[in-house]
């Protein structure tokens, strides 16, 4: 089935198994593996897309003639009476008859305006139709997966992130400790210093809890396949050197939501030559075979039989020209032309959407890259900030504050630099998936 090819071209073999800190290493691919497999929106797709396999495989049914076979039999009982001129009245009662009937009829359409092969071009335009749908919703739920399995890998790095401020500030209240042991320091400095750690543990526990709801998502997303406790990778791999040319090349036969606006507009010019068939007459062959038996028992007319067969066949055409019928033929195609009309609309609809919504990502894909680069290097100008005023704390010549200053400066060039990884990682993704080369 066309379905099952596409989820095999992106499900690999979920052989590896890493374990960290006794947890299960689930892969970005074992995760779109999973969920390409078992994700409820790709399986009521495939249903659908299963059913349009279904009427093209069976579409030459409308080329075929209809047979059908009736028979039945029928006992009566009824009184009679006849009055004659030449001769006596008779009268009877409980006569009794036994009536067999059977047929074969054949009809055959030979010619219909060509409207057959129009409805079997449909059809399988329907079932392309329905392969292009399986594919967008690969290529949807593949990027959800994607983002979903980063934005855990996001949350990962705050929480190192996080790990090292409580480093920090766990030698804050050493020193802060120690500096008031020996007269050199104020209790304020102690206190604050702990204040510090604890609001660290805090967002800790706090984003341990928003990993484990991100986890069970993306579980979610995979249909249930993944561990009940699972890691991710440290980091998001990003690609840096994407061209937009590159990306809207050929953007109309690879993007899926133009594909399916063009194949829309293909059903319609179908749908029309439908439409316009109903103006030419239809010709069909018919034959039949009859066969009938009549037995009639006590029989109160003597002229009448009490035993009849009668059995043969017949063979001929027919042809059914429409002449008037209140305009209905017109009005059918008219509607078909302007759904033609409204078609031709949407694709171009769509490929602006898509034009624009590429060269959107592009500018917000460049914007990260150079904010990346930016928060890169002011990473490591905060790191070296904080081990000066650490230093300068630990010698006694700057304060608490400007040290925490110090570590505020880091902690938000973390979040900056964390935050645009990740926002490159779904502009670069975002990118593929207006292209269509999540899956290949």
């Amino acid at each position: 089935m066309e379905w099952k090819k596409i989820i095999s071209i992106v499900t690999i073999a979920c052989s590896l198994h890493i374990t960290v800190k006794g947890q299960q290493m689930i892969t970005l691919q074992e995760a779109i593996a999973a969920g390409l497999n078992k994700n409820y929106d790709i399986l009521l797709l495939s249903n659908d897309s299963v059913a349009a396999a279904t009427d093209q495989r069976y579409i030459y049914g409308a080329f075929l003639p209809n047979l059908n076979a009736t028979a039945g039999t029928l006992w009566s009982t009824s009184a009679q009476k006849q009055k004659y001129d030449t001769r006596d009245d008779v009268e009877g009662s409980g006569i009794k008859t036994d009536n067999i009937n059977a047929a074969l009829n054949l009809n055959w359409t030979l010619f219909d305006g060509l409207k057959m092969f129009a409805t079997k071009r449909k059809v399988e335009e329907l079932y392309s139709l329905g392969s292009i749908n399986l594919k967008n919703q690969v290529v949807n739920t593949t990027a959800e997966i994607i983002n979903n399995y980063y934005l855990i890998v996001r949350q990962k790095q705050l929480l190192k992130a996080i790990e090292e401020q409580m480093s920090i500030n766990e030698e804050r209240v050493k020193l802060a400790d120690r500096k008031l042991s020996v007269g050199l320091g104020t209790k304020p400095e102690l206190l604050q210093a702990k204040v510090d750690l604890n609001a660290q543990k805090a967002a800790h526990l706090e984003q341990q809890t928003t990993m484990i709801q991100l986890r069970d998502q993306l579980n979610q997303l995979t249909g249930m396949q993944l561990p009940a406790v699972y890691e991710v990778a440290d980091s998001i791999p990003l690609e840096l050197d994407m061209n937009i040319s590159d990306i809207q090349n050929q953007i109309e036969t690879s993007n899926p939501t133009i594909l399916q606006a063009l194949k829309g507009a293909d059903i319609a010019k179908i749908s029309l030559k439908e439409a316009k068939a109903s103006r030419w007459p239809t010709v069909s062959f018919v034959s039949a075979y009859n066969f009938t038996r009549n037995q009639n028992q006590n029989n109160i007319n003597p002229f009448s039989s009490t035993y009849s067969r009668n059995k043969g066949y017949n063979f001929g055409f027919t042809a059914t020209i429409p002449i008037l019928n209140n305009l209905s033929v017109n009005r059918n195609i008219r509607q078909a032309q302007l759904d033609v009309e409204y078609q031709d609309i949407a694709v171009s609809k769509q490929m602006s959407l898509v034009n624009v919504w590429i060269k959107v990502a592009f500018n917000s894909y460049q914007y990260q890259i150079n904010a990346l680069r930016l928060e890169e290097e002011n990473i490591e100008l905060a790191k070296e900030n904080v081990m000066i005023a650490l230093e300068r704390f630990r010698q006694g010549v700057s304060t608490f504050l400007e040290l925490r200053e110090a570590q505020k400066s880091l902690e938000d060039a973390y979040d900056r630099l964390i935050a645009a990884r990740y926002n490159t990682k779904l502009s670069e993704t975002e990118l593929l998936r207006l292209k269509g080369e999540l899956i290949r």
